[in-house]
This record gives structure tokens, sequence and C-alpha cells, in this order.
């Protein structure tokens, strides 16, 4: 079984991640891929009080339907900063039984110039299969999972880096480039937006109930 992973914060999970999935298992081949929600990211602060319980429930509701995919808690139970690398390698332990290959690594262009400040960032591209996904450049998606504070963890080392001249091993997804970002749902329910079909019904319906996101 050819197994991926996809992690994030999921504040909320949008139609865009399970697109991104879709696209994968369609046109690399996959057979399942793995949702899997931060704990803590190393690189951001969460911008919301949803709890991570709240943020894994939503993960399990939006990918229920498809049995391609499947919600990994392993970063949420772990807790404490998450860390690709750790991931990837509990996960080999995991499939171990049934994995074909490498696990792939899905991630966005937009997190290439720093891919060099993530934790063993070349020991894990040879461990995993990076994957990387088209994204719009003017969607605040960069914001929304990197929030790297400059004063903090330097200058990026590869600036300028794209899809094209990525230094490591890699393949490329053809996904459609969706304008959707976690951060403009936030905003959006804040604001009393439109926003009901950017996340899928169950998604939308857990939101509401708990009164998630509101001023």
């Amino acid at each position: 079984m050819k197994i991926a992973m996809l992690g994030g914060s999921f504040n909320p999970i949008h139609v865009g991640h399970l697109i991104l999935a879709d696209s994968v298992c369609r046109s690399l081949g996959y057979d399942k891929i793995l949702f899997v929600p931060t704990a803590t990211p190393p690189h951001k602060e969460l911008s919301s009080s949803v709890s991570a319980s709240d943020r894994l429930e939503m993960t399990r509701l939006a990918v229920m339907d498809d049995e391609r995919f499947e919600t990994e808690s392993c970063e949420i139970e772990r807790g404490g900063v998450s860390y690709s690398w750790d991931t990837v390698c509990y996960l080999e332990k995991k499939y171990a039984s049934v994995l074909e290959g490498k696990v792939g690594l899905i991630f966005g262009e937009d997190l290439l110039p720093d891919y060099d400040k993530w934790e063993k960032a070349a020991e894990l591209a040879k461990k995993a299969d990076l994957i990387l996904a088209c994204r719009p450049h003017d969607t605040g998606l960069k914001a929304e999972f990197q929030n790297i504070p400059t004063e903090k963890y330097g200058k990026s080392p590869m600036a300028g880096v794209n899809l094209e001249n990525f230094p490591y091993p890699h393949k490329i997804v053809q996904n459609p480039k969706m304008e959707i970002s976690s951060s403009e749902i936030r905003q959006k329910i804040a604001e009393n937006g439109a926003w009901r079909y950017l996340v899928t019904g169950r998604v939308f319906e857990y939101i509401k109930e708990r009164n998630l996101y509101a001023k």
C-alpha cells in the first residue's frame, strides 16, 4: 500500500485539503492519505483558542466518507512540538507490514524556502518521498502554515526556491490551485461572512454547534 501523510493545524480543515489529497491519490497513485493534525507546530503559533481535540474531530468528520482518507492522531497524542521527521518514523513502524516504498510527505510550495530549517531536513528527504503541491501565492497560506519570526530563526537559507529548483529529490502533484485558507475561513466566521461551502457539511455543523471561531 502506498501511503502519504498530510500534516497541518487543520484549524479548520477545508475542502482544499481534501482536493489536494484526492489529487495525490489520482495523479501519483497513492492508496491512503493520512491527515495528521499537529499538536504544537515548530514554526508558528496556533491562531485560535480552538482545542486540539476540536481540530482532531473536525479532521475525522471531514475525511470519514472517503475510504482512501484516514485521520492519524499520533502528533496530538504525542504532544509537544510536532516534527515531520518523528511522524514519518512513527508511520514507517506502524504500517511496516503493508507499506509499499517510502511514506509520502505532502506539503505546499509556499514552505520550500524554509525547508532547510526543518528538523533533520536532509535525512527526511531521503527517508520520505517529498510530495510538493502547487499553491496560490496570494491566499495567506504561507502565514497560516509557517508564521516564522525572522529574529528567532534567521533569514531563510533557500530564499527564491520554488518547485522547479527545489534541491532535494521530490515529486510534484498537479493539484488545482484552490484559493482557500483556514485563516480566511476563521475570519469569515468571525465577521459573519460566507464560508458554508468552504468546508464539508459535517465540519460546518460541528463549527456551528460549538460556536467555534466566532467573536
